[in-house]
């Protein structure tokens, strides 16, 4: 998740979800001060996820024209955790 100084517009929201679309990915941040999204990347672990998907999410950001603001928060939700769930 992205933490800027304005509202995220709707078309801009849809903007990103078309940049992460290739990245089985969905986008966020409609109304908010902030844009996110959830991506799908094969990784080892939960660091190496991060470390992979947050260079996907701010290129996918840029592709989209949304600002570059500072990533703030990122989440890892393993294969094994949604298992869990179901």
């Amino acid at each position: 998740m992205a933490e800027g100084d304005r509202v995220i517009a709707l078309e801009e929201v849809v903007e990103l979800a078309d940049a992460v679309a290739a990245l089985s990915g969905v986008a966020s941040g409609i109304g908010t001060m902030t844009y996110g999204a959830q991506i799908v990347v094969d990784a080892p672990s939960a660091d190496a996820a991060v470390d992979i998907a947050v260079p996907l999410f701010v290129r996918a950001a840029e592709q989209a024209g949304l600002p570059a603001w500072p990533v703030t928060h990122a989440d890892v939700i393993g294969e094994d955790d949604d298992l869990e769930d179901d």
